[in-house]
């Protein structure tokens, strides 16, 4: 169902259950983290690639430790994070796509110690320790978070950012407002009410970028940098 509201969509008091029920019947798989359509792997690998080495070249980002927030079974940190980052954490709140990560996916990169903390733990109860990352990078997970546990997220996620350290965002957005997906209890927002959340959140955009060469029928999905308003 959708909701083209520009006004904060209201969550079910099952919001956060029902996305749990729903991701624990979604295969182990890189074609069931992309729900179906792995021909967009290679096109988003490289894109998200081509965006941190713009913010590596124009702003000075420092490439240590990353962390991967709704990391499923590791997909995005094997192809994308681990080959410009030292170290990546992931977070996760599917333990068994963990364990999969752990076991089988990422088994040789956990035990080089490329694989640093394997948090199994939405984002809404994920609370990072202060200057710890280069980069916190979300991928199509916020949608699954309200408007103030986004915020809240957000607010956290730059406290536990090091120095010139950037929250990164790759989300579909819709062209306005919000729609909401009640089989997969998420949502999915426009550019602009993202934007303001960001704004909510205290943080200020570095760099923005749409992702490109995705099959047509899917929503627009864009990147942001971003950092704390207080930093300069």
């Amino acid at each position: 169902m959708s909701n083209p509201s520009h006004q904060p969509f209201t969550a079910t008091d099952t919001w956060y259950e029902d996305a749990d029920k729903y991701w624990k019947t979604v295969p182990s798989s890189v074609d069931g983290m992309l729900g179906g359509l792995e021909v967009v792997h290679a096109p988003d690998i490289r894109d998200s690639t081509k965006f941190i080495e713009k913010l590596r070249t124009n702003h000075g980002l420092k490439t240590q430790y990353a962390c991967d927030c709704g990391a499923g079974i590791g997909r995005v940190t094997k192809h994308f994070l681990l080959p410009q980052f030292e170290k990546v954490d992931m977070v996760e709140q599917n333990g068994q796509f963990l364990e999969v990560a752990s076991s089988t996916y990422l088994r040789e990169e956990k035990q080089n110690g490329r694989i640093g903390h394997m948090f199994s733990l939405g984002l809404q109860d994920f609370g990072p320790a202060k200057g710890r990352y280069d980069v916190i990078w979300c991928q199509w997970v916020l949608s699954h978070l309200t408007d103030s546990d986004l915020v809240k997220f957000l607010q956290n996620s730059a406290d536990s950012l090091k120095h010139n350290g950037m929250v990164c965002v790759k989300e579909n957005v819709a062209s306005r407002g919000y729609v909401v997906d009640s089989e997969d209890s998420s949502v999915t927002r426009s550019a602009e009410v993202f934007e303001s959340l960001f704004k909510k959140a205290g943080l200020k955009i570095i760099e923005v970028q749409t992702q490109t060469d995705f099959p047509d029928g899917l929503f627009k999905v864009k990147m942001w940098a971003l950092q704390s308003i207080e930093f300069n």
